[in-house]
């Protein structure tokens, strides 16, 4: 059985899609864009403020969900420019400090509205 997990702490979809999907004990997190939930904008910045908003958007919807980035297993990261993914990382390493999930990085040739990361992730329990 699967349970729709959405949070106001956390961008809205702007699809057709979820923002989190748990099933048998595992959360789905969608990929997540550098949006402020509460101004439903994209973050001014760099690739180190869009990163950073990114995954307090993944731990918003983790909370929603019962699970912290403890729980996480694997992430998905998607850049724009790969020239970024040191300073990415910079910050990625912040939120996964000690025993950090699985991870791929991918360069991709554009993001939706044109932001620089996206990050999906898989947590389990």
């Amino acid at each position: 059985m699967k349970k729709i997990i959405s949070t106001p702490n956390a961008p809205k979809a702007i699809g057709p899609y979820s923002q989190a999907v748990e099933a048998n004990g595992t959360l789905y997190v969608s990929g997540q864009i550098p949006i402020n939930p509460t101004t439903s904008t994209v973050v001014e910045g760099g690739i180190s403020e869009q990163t950073e908003q990114v995954l307090k958007n993944i731990g918003a919807i983790l909370q929603e969900a019962g699970y912290d980035y403890s729980n996480v297993v694997k992430c998905t990261c998607l850049l724009s420019d790969m020239n970024n993914f040191a300073a990415m990382n910079e910050v990625y390493g912040r939120f996964f400090n000690e025993n950090p999930p699985a991870r791929a990085a991918y360069g991709v040739v554009k993001l939706p509205l044109g932001v620089l990361v996206e990050i999906e992730c898989i947590a389990a329990k």
